[in-house]
């Protein structure tokens, strides 16, 4: 018997395993999706019913699915979404997936992404327990506090996971990322994407780039964002999703930086301090 939400979920692995292909990333990383989604697909039991009895431990343990494939197939079941596939279609809209948290209405779903630039439940897990969500306007140490919790319900992980625990690949990998992405999307040299937001013509002006260093590996893309079109910034913005071979994932912002000491150079938006160090090494 066919089980619908097994099927949904299949379906979206293979899509993005195939806009992946589309947009050059590399083999194994377009078949591991594949090969997630014939076990999505030909599984006999639920996965809502085995996630709500074994957690993600339970989806992590079912056949070529590791923890980074384990963390998208936790955010469908939980949003009915995958914001690396629309990230990948050019469709994502952060504002919105956020007010699928508890607590987060469009005003303030607004007001975090603008002031944080977050894009996925997972960066902004990451503001929330490095403290930097709770300086957002209208958010404060209280509300930090039980959006941390949700998101830790939500996305099936430890409440109290210390904030060093993260893995993130170093400034100086992430600044070459972005320097390979913007040299060759000013060469003409990527597949472009064509994304639903601000883009009312439906054209394909949106750079991708997939590439591996050090064990790292990037997705590239300008920030198509309502804060980067005020600010006619999106030809500068760049965002970065990382994960590494062990799955542990991230998602950074680069920008030319507008003043003080780092004024005209490119910055790890968050992570400013490292870039000083960074720079000064030079």
């Amino acid at each position: 018997m066919h089980n619908k939400l097994n099927e949904e979920v299949a379906e979206m692995l293979y899509e993005i395993g195939d806009l992946l292909e589309q947009q050059g990333a590399e083999s194994f990383r377009c078949n591991a999706y594949r090969r997630a989604a014939d076990t999505v697909e030909q599984l006999a039991e639920d996965l809502q019913s085995l996630f709500d009895r074994e957690g993600i431990d339970g989806l992590v343990a079912l056949p070529n699915i590791g923890k980074g494939i384990s963390r998208s197939i936790v955010e469908i079941l939980q949003t009915g979404r995958s914001s690396r596939l629309e990230n990948l279609r050019g469709t994502l809209e952060p504002e919105k997936l956020f007010q699928t948290i508890p607590g987060i209405g469009a005003k303030l779903a607004h007001q975090i992404h603008t002031e944080l630039q977050a894009q996925t439940l997972e960066a902004l897990e990451l503001a929330a327990h490095d403290g930097r969500l709770e300086k957002v306007p209208g958010v404060g140490h209280r509300r930090a506090t039980s959006i941390r919790a949700s998101l830790a319900n939500m996305l099936g992980r430890r409440i109290h996971r210390p904030a060093t625990d993260s893995v993130e690949p170093s400034v100086d990998l992430l600044l070459s990322a972005d320097e390979e992405y913007r040299q060759k999307s000013e060469q003409d040299k990527l597949p472009k994407i064509t994304p639903r937001r601000f883009n009312p013509e439906g054209e394909a002006w949106l750079p991708i780039l997939h590439t591996t260093m050090r064990g790292w590996h990037f997705t590239v893309l300008y920030s198509n964002t309502a804060r980067a079109h005020d600010l006619g910034r999106t030809h500068d913005w760049v965002v970065i999703y990382d994960y590494d071979e062990h799955h542990h994932e991230s998602q950074h912002t680069v920008v030319t930086e507008t003043r003080g000491p780092l004024v005209g150079k490119r910055v790890v938006r968050g992570r400013e301090l490292e870039c000083r160090e960074y720079y000064s090494g030079l």
